[in-house]
């Protein structure tokens, strides 16, 4: 009961106290003053949610790319597309990182031969190379063919470092023959970090003198490289890796 009657005395004073501000103010509702807007707040105004599930199509820029693997010599080479790649390192050595799974029949090559071919396109094979990244060695009309190599007429040059094929073709930028550096994260990520050993570049299709790769935007839709972007004098900390 003490309890209850120190309760409603401390409501009574509370609602006094009240009564007496609304006295002093005319009679009107105080108003509660509305904070600034944040910042953050601000800068949200200018964007929309996007699924996180989908951010690879905005950080999906590098070239699409053929890969070879198995052998010329004994006609057990295949080749295949991906778009899932990176360059891990400059020099000491050069290391390119790609993503291939078990979901691909070149997985089991790549494990046991340890070495491969990355073939960069230009965007004249456009078709070819999105056809070939769309088929598996198992289709019908592929193995009718004889393969994909005959499927697509591409043409299989041999390399100076490794058992996998050159893709030749004047509509081919350049090849990079590799072997594998490192599995540690191929049985989680399927990302296997590659050495190049020995690369190649067709003289009439250089980046940016004529050669253009084009980039997968992760959705079925491609873009084409365009205007070239000259900013090396402000590359003051990159020099050493301007030509």
């Amino acid at each position: 009961m003490v309890r209850k009657r120190k309760a409603r005395e401390e409501q009574g004073e509370a609602s006094a106290s009240s009564s007496k501000q609304r006295k002093a103010s005319g009679g009107k509702k105080e108003e509660v003053p509305v904070p600034p807007q944040s910042e953050s707040s601000k800068t949200q105004q200018n964007f929309e949610p996007y699924p996180p599930s989908k951010v690879y199509r905005l950080i999906e820029p590098g070239p699409v790319l053929l890969v070879t693997t198995g052998s010329l010599a004994d006609s057990t080479h295949n080749v295949m597309t991906i778009g899932f790649h990176m360059v891990m390192q400059h020099e000491s050595p050069p290391l390119i990182g790609i993503s291939l799974g078990p979901w691909d029949a070149s997985f089991a090559t790549l494990k046991k031969q340890r070495e491969c071919v990355l073939a960069v396109p230009a965007v004249e094979m456009a078709n070819v190379v999105v056809d070939i990244g769309n088929c598996s060695a198992d289709d019908d009309d592929i193995d009718e063919a004889g393969g994909k190599w005959q499927r697509f007429k591409l043409e299989a040059l041999p390399a100076a470092k490794v058992k996998a094929p050159l893709v030749g073709g004047s509509d081919v930028i350049a090849n990079i023959e590799c072997v594998v550096e490192d599995t540690k994260m191929v049985s989680k990520y399927s990302m296997w970090v590659l050495k190049p050993v020995k690369a190649w570049i067709n003289p009439n299709k250089k980046p940016g003198e004529g050669g253009k790769m084009f980039h997968h935007r992760g959705d079925g839709t491609f873009v084409v490289d365009g205007e070239v972007l000259d900013l090396k004098d402000r590359m003051v900390k990159w020099q050493e890796y301007q030509d």
